[in-house]
């Protein structure tokens, strides 16, 4: 294999990562914009972060940058969205 197909497959990794990861700044800002959670599932949100914390396994263990990287900043996405709607139920 050249350098340049794993390049080529290197970049949709990093693409797939930066999209799927970014997805979910519109949520937290929403949330800590309206102080309001009701709408995010905890359950759904706990069930997502220990997906998250698999892939972070998964991408450790098989040396995969854009796996680990993308994984660890959404799970740290995920954990702020979990906060802010576990902080805001208690309030209300």
């Amino acid at each position: 294999m050249s350098i340049m197909y794993i390049l080529k497959i290197e970049f949709f990794g990093y693409f797939a990562a930066f999209l799927t990861t970014v997805a979910f700044i519109p949520q937290l800002i929403k949330t800590l914009k309206t102080k309001k959670a009701e709408d995010v599932s905890l359950v759904t949100l706990i069930m997502f972060i220990c997906g998250v914390g698999f892939w972070i396994i998964y991408g450790y263990k098989i040396s995969s940058s854009p796996i680990l990287i993308a994984n660890i900043v959404t799970l740290t996405l995920n954990l702020f969205i979990l906060i802010t709607k576990l902080y805001y139920s208690k309030n209300t």
